[in-house]
């Protein structure tokens, strides 16, 4: 019998060895004549990546992974679990990420670490069972430490001196052994831990004082502090931002001052580094076709590569936004100034111009690098009233072109409609920060036709610079973003049924189908739960070399050409395009080329970086803010639920706490992993997730960026669980349930749960 592809994957997988044609041969029964077939179907697979032959001849799955492998720990999660990613990768898609379990581990290795291993350190470990998921790594040996320095705050107490870690995944506080002399109580400092005697108290010794925690902006220099992210510039890159010179029309640029190019941006915005223009396209040929300006700042021209203003940009990134600042990737003087195209003055910038159908799709487009000059500054809410028939005083003088800018807008969504792209509608939260740094309020941002139509102008003049660069096989640096794996969509299609939805396993993962599933989400009032479901399901997107496409997009060809003053990949995009079209000597030189990759994995993680310090800077604010709401009552919905408690978010705040599975009653409650729910073992009452509940406030931890809750609404009638059997599990058909002894949680009378979590 001729196996099909799918019984030759799955025997593959489960050998412990791998196979040879004889022996795939053998396993099936396959003779004579049948061989042939084999043996072309293995190379078809081969072929088309699903199998690799060995020069042995011997056949293993592509995505097979080692049994032993040096992980690099990448960050600890909101369980306490330690991530990492295989420390050398060559795989196709993202490297897949394990919990990196460091309990027992192997008596070869007596001569490895003692030190504690944490975030950026290495370990050599051993795959527990590759198909499991979660996966699994266990740490025979440690190779490297983490960083040695961490954040905490200092507090005095009755035997002397401890630090709280800020990290909110780590709980213990350490005992302080030494101060510099400038320290006091509740300042934010740098400690180094230390090893103790006595197994039931930690140590360490304040290396640094940074900043008093009683100023309101600490939440901000903990985030920066905790996140490495630089701060200020040297001298010296100073310096080169202010010796850079006005622009002025030479011979190597075309005067677009004509035009009447305007921005569109938030209304607390300081660089403009995009502006456009659209008029109807008088080709007769072209019916209902518009032509489209979309001009960049020509940061090329300034930022010569590794110029010191170009060594700074490259290793910053990209620049951060925090709640009450902005850590740009470039000085001020070119920031917010030269290389920000403010109203009414002479600007350089690159520029694409492209023409459209009536339905949006694309005839062509051309690059232009010139002078140009911004007609208006518009914020959102000005556009967006001139969209809808009442346009504020500033932009009346421009209503023909925002008319026009529209128009092409309508038309651009048009082809967007039938390219679908992945829709996910996320509120966003701004948290707004009075002069003096404290907390006004924290409101949700409206979201505009005027939002949606500067970033698909965005979206076709990336692809524009993409395809132009790849038409001509130049090397730069690409914005991509895979399919999600199967891995994480079957993880997604397990908790589906839990909230009265489905997704077929197996099928090809589409946006289109993707977004079927958020239309469902929205008819049954899940859209945000379903939506960050969705998300995090997604892979996350990076730069590289290779033209692999954006899936979230549903583009083949994707750059990042739109904003070099804030990200490095679109200032290497602009030298490539220099060099493409002869528009001038700094375009890419040969040694930029040659790093490129170096360049695209260094901006890859400081774009993950930056994330994580905006994300933990929110967290902390919201804290700050909600410390003075203490007992107060949320609505919420439940948006995790683990063994050791459910998580919520707020309605109001998008504020994320912890409901500690103790704190839900004097009832035993199990987790439910298929359901995902936790059950009372008596009554049967359970907390679903996605459950719109009531909460009120127990905690809130400005530090840490921690909140825990408390539950004010009762659990939902459902049916009891199996009766546990006096050693652990349940009884009934199967022996122990699956969330028996080593799923439980929680306590029968509010005390702390039971055994440690491992």
């Amino acid at each position: 019998m001729i196996p099909n592809r799918e019984q030759l994957l799955d025997i593959v997988r489960a050998s412990p060895d791998r196979l040879s044609l004889r022996d795939l041969a053998r396993e099936f029964g396959v003779k004579g004549n049948e061989r042939r077939e084999l043996r072309a179907m293995l190379r078809a697979m081969v072929k088309d990546g699903s199998l690799i032959m060995s020069k042995k001849k011997t056949y293993r799955e592509a995505a097979a992974l080692p049994r032993v492998m040096v992980m690099r720990i990448t960050h600890i999660d909101d369980m306490g679990d330690m991530k990492g990613v295989p420390d050398q990768w060559d795989g196709e898609s993202a490297p897949p990420e394990f919990i990196i379990l460091e309990g027992s581990i192997s008596k070869k290795a007596k001569g490895h670490d003692s030190a504690t291993l944490g975030v950026g350190g290495r370990a050599l470990c051993r795959i527990k069972d590759p198909d499991s998921h979660p996966k699994k790594a266990q740490v025979l040996k440690k190779l490297s430490r983490g960083p040695s320095r961490h954040m905490g705050l200092l507090m005095k107490d009755a035997r002397g001196w401890v630090i709280k870690p800020i990290d909110k995944r780590q709980r213990d506080e350490l005992r302080a052994r030494s101060l510099p002399k400038d320290a006091k109580d509740r300042m934010l400092v740098l400690y180094e831990p230390q090893r103790s005697k006595s197994k039931y108290e930690k140590g360490a010794a304040v290396v640094e004082v940074l900043a008093d925690m009683n100023d309101p902006k600490a939440p901000t220099l903990m985030s920066l502090a905790q996140h490495n992210i630089p701060v200020g510039f040297d001298p010296e890159v100073i310096n080169a931002a202010k010796a850079a010179k006005p622009p002025v029309l030479d011979d190597g640029r075309e005067d677009l001052r004509g035009i009447g190019l305007l921005t569109i941006d938030p209304v607390d915005a300081k660089d403009f580094d995009d502006a456009i223009f659209a008029a109807p396209d008088d080709d007769p040929d072209n019916k209902g076709g518009h032509i489209i300006w979309i001009a960049i700042a020509d940061v090329a021209h300034y930022v010569a590569y590794d110029s010191p203003l170009d060594i700074s940009a490259r290793k910053r990134g990209n620049s951060v936004y925090l709640p009450d600042r902005v850590e740009p990737m470039l000085p001020e003087e070119l920031s917010n100034n030269l290389c920000s195209l403010r109203p009414d003055e002479d600007r350089y910038c690159m520029a694409v111009t492209m023409r459209i159908r009536a339905d949006g799709t694309k005839i062509s487009h051309e690059f232009k690098r010139g002078l140009m000059r911004s007609h208006t500054r518009l914020t959102y809410a000005q556009a967006q009233e001139s969209f809808d028939g009442s346009p504020p005083d500033a932009a009346k003088p421009v209503l023909a072109t925002l008319k026009n800018i529209y128009a092409a807008y309508k038309s651009l969504k048009q082809s967007r409609e039938v390219r679908e792209p992945l829709a996910i509608d996320l509120p966003e939260r701004r948290i707004h920060i009075n002069d003096d740094g404290t907390i006004e309020k924290i409101t949700v941002k409206e979201r505009y036709d005027a939002h949606k139509l500067i970033e698909e102008f965005m979206v076709q003049a990336n692809v524009a610079a993409a395809e132009s660069l790849a038409a001509d096989k130049i090397t730069t640096i690409n914005r991509t973003h895979e399919p999600p794996s199967l891995e994480k969509l079957d993880g997604l299609a397990d908790f589906l049924p839990a909230i009265g939805l489905k997704w077929s396993k197996g099928g090809r993962p589409t946006t289109r189908r993707l977004n079927g599933l958020l239309e469902q989400a929205e008819d049954e009032d899940l859209s945000e739960t379903v939506g960050m479901a969705v998300l995090r399901s997604q892979s996350q997107a990076y730069y590289g070399l290779e033209i692999k496409g954006h899936f979230g997009l549903n583009l083949t060809h994707y750059a990042h050409f739109t904003s070099p003053i804030r990200r490095y990949a679109d200032l290497a995009v602009h030298r490539a395009l220099i060099k493409q079209h002869g528009f001038g000597d700094d375009g890419t030189t040969k040694t930029e080329e040659s790093r490129l990759k170096e360049t695209a994995e260094h901006i890859s993680d400081t774009e993950r970086r930056a994330m994580a310090a905006e994300r933990d800077a929110k967290d902390r604010y919201i804290a700050q803010f909600l410390e003075n709401h203490i007992g107060a009552e949320f609505g919420a919905r439940i948006s995790g639920v683990t063994k050791y408690g459910l998580f919520i978010t707020l309605d109001e705040t998008g504020a994320d706490g912890l409901i500690p599975v103790r704190d839900l009653g004097r009832e035993y409650y199990i987790l439910d992993e298929a359901q995902k729910c936790l059950i009372g073992e008596d009554t049967g009452g359970r907390y679903k997730f996605g459950r719109r509940v009531n909460v009120r406030l127990k905690e809130a931890n400005a530090v840490t960026g921690g909140m825990v809750f408390d539950m004010l609404s009762p659990p939902e009638p459902g049916k009891r669980p199996p009766k546990r059997n006096p050693r652990g599990g349940y009884k009934g058909k199967g022996g122990r349930h699956k969330g028996g002894a080593k799923n439980r949680s929680g306590s029968r009378s509010g005390g702390s749960a039971k055994g440690k979590r491992r």
